[in-house]
């Protein structure tokens, strides 16, 4: 199927672009796959209750074992498998380049003939504890092995991207996650907006749901909220099923298509505003997505709110819509200054004791509001790639509050080290 990887991972890099590539903890239990033998030789590999030999289950190569990251050596083994130029005459992965990136799936983790579809709690693990007992952390010590792999896979350390299924604290550190297999229905998608609220205030707040649903297929009006629900969270991806018809935004009929389109290069245009508000949340704990309640803690009528929020300290204060047929929507304002629609600049008035304005929310219409006082920065040129937004201009968006002043805040590093 891909007869030439290199080949295909750098022509995806000649327009800027990164690719992301599978890697589950399992391994297939054949003599002829040398990380399997590697492994098993090393001794690196969970055993079963009895300590002996090693864990046999099953999972997608059929017969497979998993290594056991508890044991300090796989992580030496891990992190050479990922080398481009040599492992000490041990397998690695050549036929790889700078710019592939890894999601690591399957890390609860996940085994097709195991109790609750995972481990037997009795498995051993290095030290002699049983999988019971670190059930929990398994999934992120692989993607946390993944991580370090990928930044010194060369010399000169570079910055890793991981996308992980399965998470605990500490893996904001590392990872992006989703919310895993969702349904292509408006509940699913409606619920999804509180769950990646929760987990930035649980401080994982690298995350996102599948858009458009993982499983069905939804019709052309729910992708397109979908959209518009995805690029406001802090990881945007489509991905789908393999039964699932075909639904790339280029396939979808118009209006859809313009629609979705312009909902993806609103994304890209923000990503300066997305970037400040990731290194901001590094820093200070503080998560990317703010609800109405971590923004103004002394409101009361903001604790009831999951479903609209603000991004970052831009001012940007949004409320995706999550239901068919909505034409207009009602936002939330906690303060007595102007909020102004991103769009159209329509000025909307809130109170001291807070008020509920009504804003247009057809289909092609995002409910995005600024907050008086905040300067977006913005860069406006379509490209193929952020990569190659890196020298365009900054575009300014000024919202005066009621005092007629705005201040504005913007992080530039070099995207790589």
């Amino acid at each position: 199927m891909f007869p030439d990887p290199v080949e295909m991972f750098n022509d995806v890099a000649a327009y800027g672009r990164k690719m992301v590539v599978i890697i589950d903890p399992h391994l297939k239990k054949d003599t002829s796959y040398p990380v399997y033998n590697s492994a098993s030789a090393k001794n690196l590999l969970v055993k079963p209750s009895s300590g002996q030999g090693e864990y046999e289950g099953w999972c997608w190569p059929g017969s497979s074992a998993w290594v056991d990251y508890f044991n300090p050596a796989s992580w030496e083994w891990w992190k050479g498998l990922f080398k481009l130029t040599g492992n000490d005459g041990d397998f690695h992965w050549s036929q790889s380049t700078n710019d592939v990136y890894i999601w690591n799936d399957m890390n609860e983790p996940s085994v097709f003939n195991g109790p609750e579809i995972t481990m037997p709690k009795t498995n051993l693990h290095h030290g002699g504890w049983e999988h019971r007992d670190i059930h929990n952390i398994n999934g992120m010590l692989f993607h946390a092995a993944t991580a370090e792999a990928v930044k010194y896979r060369v010399d000169t350390p570079q910055r890793p991207f991981v996308l992980s299924r399965a998470f605990f604290a500490g893996s904001q550190r590392i990872s992006a996650i989703w919310t895993g297999d969702n349904m292509g229905t408006w509940e699913h998608m409606a619920i999804g907006v509180p769950m990646v609220l929760s987990n930035g205030i649980a401080g994982i707040t690298f995350s996102g749901a599948d858009v458009g649903g993982f499983f069905g297929n939804p019709d052309p009006e729910m992708l397109i909220r979908w959209y518009q629900v995805g690029a406001f969270a802090p990881f945007f991806r489509a991905h789908a099923h393999i039964d699932t018809k075909r639904r790339e935004p280029f396939l979808l009929e118009e209006p859809y298509k313009t629609i979705a389109r312009d909902i993806i290069r609103l994304r890209y245009s923000l990503l300066p505003v997305w970037y400040t508000a990731f290194r901001h949340s590094s820093v200070s704990g503080v998560p990317v997505l703010r609800p109405q309640y971590t923004v103004f803690p002394e409101d009361p009528k903001g604790f009831s709110l999951d479903e609209q929020y603000y991004l970052g300290t831009s001012g940007l204060l949004v409320k995706p819509v999550t239901a068919p047929g909505v034409t207009e929507t009602t936002i939330y304002l906690a303060e007595a200054q102007p909020y102004y629609d991103y769009f159209t600049s329509k000025v909307y008035r809130g109170k001291r004791s807070g008020t509920n304005v009504t804003v247009p929310s057809a289909l092609h219409e995002l409910p995005l509001l600024i907050r008086g006082g905040s300067i977006v920065p913005t860069r406006e040129r379509p490209r193929r790639s952020s990569s190659l937004m890196k020298r365009d201009p900054f575009t300014l968006r000024i919202a005066l509050d009621a005092s007629e002043s705005a201040t504005g805040e913007l992080y530039l590093d070099d995207g790589d080290s």
